[in-house]
């Protein structure tokens, strides 16, 4: 396993991070505890050291998961954890309206003022059982609030030691422009998959050229690149995938067409689908980190093996090729 920098920070990642959404359980059918636990105890026992999370992640379960998975062990770990979200103050930028574990129905809110990130932060650091985060990052932007006032609030954390990086999650370049004038990033978490190249654009030249680290989010796409999802499989309507683009009936058969064309790549590497796609995508340029999601020690295993294959340049055509060939309605 590969650790890379974060922009200009002291901050490494290893090059595939592990994603804990699914083992907050919300929004991905309930999760197991336990399992969760082993999970992450066993990514750090094989060096994917680096776990990401967030509180919107089952309302801080992920986070509470995650602080009694590290417990005894946080100087082996990077933790990044975000901040924006609000469930449980009706100010900032509304979201969406979901149900909390109880049922009880709940307006989510975009807040990145700096009083709510400074109730955050404290919030976080209890859930996950330790006195700083590694990467703090911003979840989505909040249209209501300067990013130059998210940014000041970032860079007293910096000062306080509460956090040794700033982040953000799903910024544009002008954002992230007006945000560096203020404090560095060391990074931003954009969505990034074969399937959604959007990025290539603009996002990572301007990350490249600013010396930010970019860990990207969703690199199977919910899965749908694993090439474990058949025609027939279903999901209740409680779960992302329901209502998928990429899980409709055409887009899923053109997806697994693709898939079955470059199987002989991974066959020859004696490695899996899911492999495959995560080492191409650690691999593109400007990508410092890939956030893949386990709910068991065994898919941790999987996925940390995806950073040992070496693909040969004309594989990696084959497969860019492949894509350029593949129309999705989306």
């Amino acid at each position: 396993m590969e650790y890379r920098q974060l922009g200009t920070s002291d901050v490494h990642v290893s090059e595939i991070i592990l994603g804990t959404w699914a083992i907050g359980g919300w929004m991905w059918g309930g999760t197991d505890d336990d399992a969760a636990i082993a999970a992450i105890r066993k990514s750090i026992d094989i060096g994917m050291t680096s776990i990401d999370t967030a509180p919107m992640y089952g309302f801080g379960h992920s986070e509470e998961v995650i602080g009694k998975a590290i417990e005894g062990r946080r100087d082996q770990v990077q933790l990044l954890t975000k901040y924006c979200l609000r469930w449980d103050l009706e100010e900032g930028t509304y979201y969406f309206e979901t149900k909390l574990p109880d049922g009880t129905p709940t307006k989510v809110y975009r807040n990145a003022r700096k009083h709510s990130i400074m109730k955050e932060v404290e919030d976080s650091l209890r859930r996950l059982g330790t006195d700083y985060i590694d990467v703090y990052q911003c979840h989505w932007p909040d249209f209501s609030t300067p990013y130059e006032e998210t940014m000041e609030a970032m860079d007293e954390l910096l000062k306080q030691g509460k956090i040794r990086a700033a982040g953000v999650s799903n910024f544009d370049t002008e954002m992230m422009q007006r945000c560096l004038s203020v404090v560095h990033i060391a990074s931003n978490q954009p969505p990034y998959s074969m399937l959604k190249r959007e990025i290539e654009n603009d996002v990572l030249p301007f990350c490249i050229q600013n010396n930010i680290g970019v860990i990207v989010y969703s690199p199977l796409q919910n899965g749908i690149l694993s090439g474990r999802v058949t025609m027939d499989r279903s999901f209740p309507a409680s779960d992302l995938r329901h209502s998928s683009p990429y899980y409709k009936p055409e887009n899923r058969r053109r997806i697994l067409e693709f898939l079955d064309r470059i199987r002989p790549i991974a066959e020859a590497h004696n490695a899996t689908l899911a492999q495959l796609v995560i080492n191409w995508t650690i691999h593109r340029p400007g990508v410092t980190a890939a956030l893949v999601g386990a709910r068991n020690p065994q898919q941790v295993k999987e996925n940390a093996a995806a950073a040992e294959l070496s693909l040969a340049d004309e594989q990696v055509a084959q497969i860019d090729a492949l894509l350029d060939e593949l129309q999705l309605a989306v």
